[in-house]
């Protein structure tokens, strides 16, 4: 009963939209407005096809190395960013410039240094989805308890399993907080990365069907890529449950005594 009222009070309001988008449109006679069910027609028939393949699945590809490849990096560099704080205070000037730095606006010097193919929208996305990890692993780092860092110190650890042993456990909880935001980050720079010289991907299946102004393709593109991005924010917190599940039983233990 409470996993049935869990999943009616998170999907009462998606379809309530639904159901007005549904009932407002049906008699719509907008060229750019279509009604949902032609939206949804168009939807079956194009991604229950082979145009799946073609534009949703290398957009997955290249949000899923890019990914992996920019929070590796986010971590290591927070690692060792969190545990020297006379270097992190000298780099941070840098470090923020960089990262207020649109990750759109570089999209032309990366096709300048890297072409067209799939490393540069790879490039593309593992720096957009980077900076965030890096930043929740210093934080996280850096609150890691003096008097931990202290028996650490005096076990003379090596310096692997200091960090692995006691930092990036500890940090854990900041790192998985950090990643889930990449994630979102993520499907911004795959979408923006496929919208500029691309000939395959989500984004620019959406902007070919603005383009050439078939409507109800680009409404179905939307759709799809909205299912996408939820779809990849709801596996991560499935998995941000299963792997912090210790964190979440240390706090109950915690709040009970």
């Amino acid at each position: 009963m409470t996993r049935i009222r869990s999943i009616a009070v998170e999907a009462w309001l998606p379809v309530l939209i639904v159901g007005v988008w549904w009932f407002a449109s049906s008699n719509s006679s907008s060229f750019y407005f279509p009604p949902l069910s032609e939206i949804m027609s168009r939807f079956a028939n194009l991604w229950f096809s082979d145009q799946f393949a073609v534009h949703v699945v290398p957009s997955l590809r290249n949000f899923g190395i890019g990914f992996v490849l920019g929070v590796t990096v986010g971590i290591l560099c927070g690692l060792a960013l969190g545990t020297m704080p006379q270097t992190y205070r000298a780099l941070s000037p840098t470090l923020e410039f960089i990262r207020a730095t649109p990750v759109i606006a570089l999209i032309p010097l990366t096709i300048v240094l890297l072409g067209t193919d799939v490393v540069q929208k790879v490039a593309i996305i593992a720096f957009a989805c980077m900076w965030p990890t890096l930043l929740n692993t210093v934080d996280g780092v850096r609150a890691v308890d003096p008097l931990v860092r202290d028996v650490a110190r005096s076990y003379r650890l090596a310096l692997w399993d200091s960090n692995m042993r006691v930092f990036l456990r500890s940090a854990t909880p900041q790192i998985i907080a950090g990643m889930r935001t990449s994630v979102a980050v993520a499907v911004v720079a795959m979408v923006g990365s496929e919208l500029f010289a691309s000939s395959e991907g989500i984004g620019y299946f959406v902007l070919q069907s603005q383009r050439t102004y078939a409507m109800t393709d680009m409404w179905a593109g939307l759709i799809m890529l909205g299912l996408l991005g939820y779809g990849l924010n709801l596996l991560f917190a499935l998995l941000e449950r299963r792997t912090l599940r210790w964190h979440r039983l240390r706090l109950e233990t915690t709040a009970a005594q």
